[in-house]
């Protein structure tokens, strides 16, 4: 039990230290993001002031919209990675899907005055383009930085599943195609002065428009995914696969119900199982430790919450219903017997129990038989086969320690001759051994054990026990309780039989 809590505890420690992890890769990425951000913003602005170039100006525009994405990034990526609370019992993860609903709007707000500058241009005249080696320097550089921004964002965007690490991603990957319609009508203007072809002026407002429409459809897909994560949405399949494996664990009955939601890079899964009532707490604690473990095969580093429902299965027989049933009313059942009923009505209850059931010994006559006619009828209530149910109520004491005391030389040396006698007399097929002789409560006990042959059926064993016992009573009819424990001969072959 103790290697089971350190192992526990030493999952959680290195829980808590991928946690810390990764929100400072997450931060340091964010961070870096602004600060390549303000970089090129500076940077163009002061090429742009320099030339007198409206693209590269309207690109240092962008930029500065990337930058307050990228600010607006850094500050989600801190809020989101703090631990839940009293207000917030689910964590902080849906500021992220905020963040990126919010960075996708600026980035369809900036498409749409790309394709309007770029409508105007076709319809209205084109615009001056000045050649400068400032200008294409400047975006050349600024395409380099994009490129690597918007890789390294990807990559840990996909490794902490975060919206808006994603959402940054593609603001600068926007950047890079945006950057190369710069350069591309840069180059045009210059081959049409060059060429003589003046229609080619006309070719960077076509490709922005086209650039423009390939961010619109990305930057959707993003904005709808954040959205369901906003309203709880999973991805479609999402559910039926996490179904399948918790449904087939074994112990598990039925999945009653599943919630599943996502909370920024997190998995939240709420499920509740059904599984048979026999089984014991334990055992019900090992089948929803491996729903968890189902869920976490589809969903890695999931928060799961399994419940636990015990209900009755169809292969649950008389006898555990018997004994369950006991239980739920606070009463103890054993020698249960269960015998066929003689009927001929179609439909009419098939089978009769008897049974001894242990109640509190401080209940009256009239509480006992109250609590026993509950139970009865509640077993005919579950069972409807059963039509005859007979019990025998026995008072038990379950925390008083009875006193027990030596007996005397003289009772053991008589137990010791009764046993003799069974053998000789009675011819039982048994060894006993480890005798031991007390009196408690003013009853003399006998309690010892008995070799049989080691490939006898346990049946003819127990019969081999009653044997013993009963002769025993029939040579000191004084004895009281009388416990006879049976092993195999070759337990103790060799041993010199013990007495006290």
């Amino acid at each position: 039990m103790v290697t089971r809590y350190t192992a526990m505890a030493e999952f959680s420690s290195s829980s808590v230290s991928q946690s810390a992890h990764a929100s400072r890769e997450k931060r340091l990425v964010a961070l870096s993001s602004v600060a390549a951000a303000v970089f090129l913003t500076l940077m163009k602005l002061v090429v742009g002031f320099m030339t007198g170039s409206l693209g590269i100006l309207a690109e240092a525009t962008h930029s500065a919209l990337d930058l307050i994405a990228a600010g607006i990034t850094f500050l989600a990526v801190r809020v989101s990675d703090r631990p839940a609370d009293r207000e917030h019992t689910y964590g902080h993860g849906k500021v992220e899907n905020l963040s990126a609903l919010f960075e996708t709007l600026l980035l369809l707000g900036t498409c749409a005055w790309i394709i309007y500058e770029a409508v105007q241009r076709l319809l209205f005249g084109h615009h001056e383009i000045e050649l400068s080696w400032w200008a294409f320097a400047v975006m050349g550089v600024s395409i380099v930085v994009d490129i690597s921004r918007s890789r390294a964002l990807a990559q840990a965007a996909r490794r902490y599943h975060s919206q808006a690490l994603e959402a940054d991603a593609l603001h600068f990957s926007t950047d890079v195609y945006s950057s190369i319609v710069v350069i591309l009508g840069l180059a045009l203007v210059w081959a049409a002065e060059r060429l003589g072809l003046p229609w080619l002026q006309h070719a960077d407002a076509v490709a922005a428009i086209g650039v423009a429409g390939i961010v619109i459809l990305v930057s959707w897909q993003l904005a709808r995914r954040a959205v369901e994560s906003l309203i709880d949405g999973i991805p479609r399949g999402l559910y039926d696969q996490v179904m399948e494996v918790v449904s087939g664990v074994p112990g598990v009955l039925r999945v009653e119900r599943m919630r599943l939601r996502r909370s920024g890079p997190e998995t939240f899964a709420d499920v509740t199982v059904q599984i048979g009532r026999e089984a014991n707490l334990e055992a019900a604690h090992a089948i929803a430790t491996a729903a968890e473990e189902a869920v976490r095969s589809i969903l890695p580093h999931s928060d799961v919450v399994v419940h636990v429902e015990p209900v009755r299965s169809a292969e649950e027989d008389l006898i555990t219903s018997v004994r369950l049933l006991a239980a739920q009313h606070g009463v103890g059942a054993h020698s249960i017997r269960q015998y066929a009923l003689t009927t001929q009505e179609a439909g009419a209850p098939r089978v009769g129990v008897e049974l001894h059931l242990e109640v509190p010994d401080h209940l009256s006559v009239e509480k006992a038989h109250n609590l026993v006619s509950d139970f009865e009828a509640a077993l005919q209530r579950a069972r409807p086969e059963v039509g005859h149910v007979v019990t025998h109520i026995e008072p038990v004491n379950e925390y008083a320690a009875a006193k027990v005391f030596q007996a005397s030389a003289e009772d053991i040396a008589r137990v010791l001759r009764a046993l003799e006698a069974c053998q000789k007399q009675d011819q039982v097929r048994c060894q006993p051994h480890d005798v031991h002789v007390h009196h408690s409560e003013g009853e003399m006990i006998v309690t010892l054990h008995c070799s049989v042959g080691a490939e006898t059926p346990m049946v003819d064993a127990h019969i081999i026990a009653e044997q013993v016992e009963q002769a025993l009573r029939r040579q000191l009819p004084e004895l009281g309780r009388i416990v006879i424990h049976v092993e195999p001969e070759a337990t103790h072959e060799g041993e010199v039989p013990s007495t006290t």
